[in-house]
Protein backbone atom coordinates (compact mmCIF):
# COMPACT_ATOMS: atom_id res chain seq x y z
CA UNK A 1 0.00 0.00 0.00
CA UNK A 2 1.32 3.29 -0.33
CA UNK A 3 0.74 6.14 1.69
CA UNK A 4 -1.92 8.03 0.09
CA UNK A 5 -4.14 4.95 -0.42
CA UNK A 6 -3.85 4.70 3.74
CA UNK A 7 -6.62 5.68 6.01
CA UNK A 8 -5.31 5.89 9.80
CA UNK A 9 -7.87 5.16 12.69
CA UNK A 10 -7.51 8.06 15.25
CA UNK A 11 -8.26 5.61 18.07
CA UNK A 12 -6.23 2.62 17.81
CA UNK A 13 -4.08 3.74 14.97
CA UNK A 14 -4.55 0.80 12.53
CA UNK A 15 -4.21 1.16 8.69
CA UNK A 16 -6.90 0.96 6.23
CA UNK A 17 -6.80 0.79 2.74
CA UNK A 18 -10.13 2.48 2.07
CA UNK A 19 -12.27 5.10 3.67
CA UNK A 20 -15.44 2.53 3.48
CA UNK A 21 -12.99 0.02 5.38
CA UNK A 22 -12.12 2.77 8.27
CA UNK A 23 -16.27 3.92 8.13
CA UNK A 24 -16.96 -0.11 8.86
CA UNK A 25 -13.81 -0.60 11.23
CA UNK A 26 -14.99 2.70 13.58
CA UNK A 27 -19.07 1.55 13.38
CA UNK A 28 -18.08 -2.03 14.96
CA UNK A 29 -15.13 -0.86 17.48
CA UNK A 30 -15.28 2.68 18.66
CA UNK A 31 -18.98 3.41 17.76
CA UNK A 32 -19.84 6.50 19.70
CA UNK A 33 -23.33 7.78 19.49
CA UNK A 34 -24.76 10.96 17.90
CA UNK A 35 -24.41 13.95 20.25
CA UNK A 36 -27.68 14.22 22.26
CA UNK A 37 -27.96 10.95 22.75
CA UNK A 38 -26.59 9.35 26.01
CA UNK A 39 -24.91 5.80 26.50
CA UNK A 40 -26.10 3.83 28.99
CA UNK A 41 -23.47 3.20 31.62
CA UNK A 42 -23.33 -0.67 33.06
CA UNK A 43 -25.11 0.78 36.23
CA UNK A 44 -27.74 2.19 34.46
CA UNK A 45 -28.42 -1.38 32.83
CA UNK A 46 -28.22 -2.95 36.22
CA UNK A 47 -31.09 -0.35 37.50
CA UNK A 48 -32.89 -0.91 34.77
CA UNK A 49 -32.41 -4.65 34.63
CA UNK A 50 -33.35 -4.42 38.54
CA UNK A 51 -36.65 -2.79 38.06
CA UNK A 52 -37.51 -4.58 34.90
CA UNK A 53 -37.67 -8.10 37.18
CA UNK A 54 -39.33 -5.86 39.98
CA UNK A 55 -41.64 -4.90 37.96
CA UNK A 56 -42.43 -9.00 36.66
CA UNK A 57 -42.85 -9.70 40.34
CA UNK A 58 -45.22 -7.29 41.51
CA UNK A 59 -46.88 -8.11 37.87
CA UNK A 60 -47.13 -11.54 39.13
CA UNK A 61 -48.53 -10.63 42.47
CA UNK A 62 -51.05 -9.05 41.19
CA UNK A 63 -52.07 -11.44 38.78
CA UNK A 64 -51.80 -14.17 41.10
CA UNK A 65 -54.19 -12.26 43.85
CA UNK A 66 -56.98 -11.52 40.89
CA UNK A 67 -57.21 -14.96 39.95
CA UNK A 68 -57.57 -15.68 43.91
CA UNK A 69 -59.60 -13.31 44.34
CA UNK A 70 -62.07 -13.15 41.52
CA UNK A 71 -62.25 -17.05 40.41
CA UNK A 72 -65.56 -18.21 40.27
CA UNK A 73 -67.21 -20.69 42.96
CA UNK A 74 -68.09 -23.55 42.16
CA UNK A 75 -69.99 -25.41 44.55
CA UNK A 76 -68.88 -28.90 45.60
CA UNK A 77 -69.85 -32.58 44.34
CA UNK A 78 -71.46 -33.39 47.67
CA UNK A 79 -73.61 -29.78 48.91
CA UNK A 80 -76.71 -30.69 48.48
CA UNK A 81 -76.11 -34.44 50.21
CA UNK A 82 -74.50 -32.55 53.47
CA UNK A 83 -76.95 -29.87 53.48
CA UNK A 84 -79.37 -32.43 53.58
CA UNK A 85 -77.63 -34.06 56.51
CA UNK A 86 -77.88 -30.46 58.49
CA UNK A 87 -81.42 -29.89 57.52
CA UNK A 88 -82.35 -33.25 59.09
CA UNK A 89 -80.31 -32.35 62.39
CA UNK A 90 -77.64 -34.75 61.30
CA UNK A 91 -74.10 -33.70 63.70
CA UNK A 92 -70.97 -34.94 63.70
CA UNK A 93 -68.74 -34.25 67.06
CA UNK A 94 -65.05 -34.68 66.11
CA UNK A 95 -61.88 -33.05 67.41
CA UNK A 96 -59.10 -31.19 65.46
CA UNK A 97 -56.47 -33.76 66.36
CA UNK A 98 -58.38 -36.82 65.28
CA UNK A 99 -56.98 -38.44 62.00
CA UNK A 100 -60.40 -40.36 62.12
CA UNK A 101 -62.31 -36.86 62.22
CA UNK A 102 -59.68 -35.74 59.10
CA UNK A 103 -60.96 -38.90 57.00
CA UNK A 104 -64.42 -38.37 57.50
CA UNK A 105 -63.76 -34.48 56.44
CA UNK A 106 -61.94 -35.40 53.03
CA UNK A 107 -65.27 -37.73 52.36
CA UNK A 108 -67.39 -34.68 51.58
CA UNK A 109 -64.18 -32.45 50.21
CA UNK A 110 -65.67 -28.66 49.93
CA UNK A 111 -68.78 -29.64 50.80
CA UNK A 112 -67.79 -30.46 54.38
CA UNK A 113 -68.51 -26.19 55.00
CA UNK A 114 -72.38 -27.57 55.65
CA UNK A 115 -72.33 -30.29 57.75
CA UNK A 116 -73.57 -29.34 61.35
CA UNK A 117 -70.20 -30.11 62.98
CA UNK A 118 -69.17 -29.77 66.76
CA UNK A 119 -65.36 -29.18 67.81
CA UNK A 120 -64.86 -31.11 70.92
CA UNK A 121 -61.43 -30.54 71.80
CA UNK A 122 -59.53 -27.40 73.42
CA UNK A 123 -57.41 -25.42 71.64
CA UNK A 124 -54.60 -27.14 73.42
CA UNK A 125 -55.72 -30.82 72.64
CA UNK A 126 -55.96 -31.78 76.16
CA UNK A 127 -59.23 -31.85 77.40
CA UNK A 128 -63.09 -32.09 76.23
CA UNK A 129 -65.03 -29.08 75.71
CA UNK A 130 -68.06 -28.71 78.16
CA UNK A 131 -70.33 -29.14 74.85
CA UNK A 132 -69.29 -32.42 74.25
CA UNK A 133 -69.01 -33.39 77.88
CA UNK A 134 -72.36 -32.66 78.59
CA UNK A 135 -73.25 -34.74 75.80
CA UNK A 136 -71.68 -37.88 76.83
CA UNK A 137 -69.39 -38.08 73.99
CA UNK A 138 -66.51 -40.54 74.23
CA UNK A 139 -65.20 -41.20 71.19
CA UNK A 140 -64.22 -38.95 67.33
CA UNK A 141 -65.75 -39.04 65.25
CA UNK A 142 -69.19 -39.33 66.68
CA UNK A 143 -72.55 -38.99 64.79
CA UNK A 144 -75.77 -38.17 65.87
CA UNK A 145 -78.83 -38.66 64.27
CA UNK A 146 -82.24 -36.96 64.68
CA UNK A 147 -83.34 -39.57 66.35
CA UNK A 148 -80.74 -39.32 69.06
CA UNK A 149 -79.26 -42.44 68.36
CA UNK A 150 -74.99 -42.66 67.96
CA UNK A 151 -72.61 -43.89 65.47
CA UNK A 152 -68.82 -43.51 66.82
CA UNK A 153 -66.81 -43.98 63.87
CA UNK A 154 -65.99 -42.78 60.31
CA UNK A 155 -69.10 -43.46 58.41
CA UNK A 156 -69.34 -44.03 54.26
CA UNK A 157 -71.44 -41.24 52.73
CA UNK A 158 -73.49 -44.13 51.23
CA UNK A 159 -73.65 -45.58 54.77
CA UNK A 160 -74.77 -41.81 55.58
CA UNK A 161 -77.33 -41.90 52.98
CA UNK A 162 -79.15 -45.12 53.88
CA UNK A 163 -79.53 -44.06 57.09
CA UNK A 164 -80.61 -40.30 56.93
CA UNK A 165 -82.48 -40.72 54.11
CA UNK A 166 -80.31 -38.17 52.02
CA UNK A 167 -79.70 -38.78 48.79
CA UNK A 168 -76.12 -38.76 46.73
CA UNK A 169 -75.44 -37.05 43.68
Amino acid sequence: MNEENKFKCGKCEREFSSKEALDMHMNSKHYEAPSGIKKLSNVNKKKMRNWAVFIVIILVIVGVAYFLAFKPVTPGKYDDFAQCLTDNNVTMYGAWWCNHCQDQKDLFGDSWQYVNYIECSTPDGNAQLPVCTNAGIGGYPTWELSNGSRIDRVLTLKYLSQITNCTLP
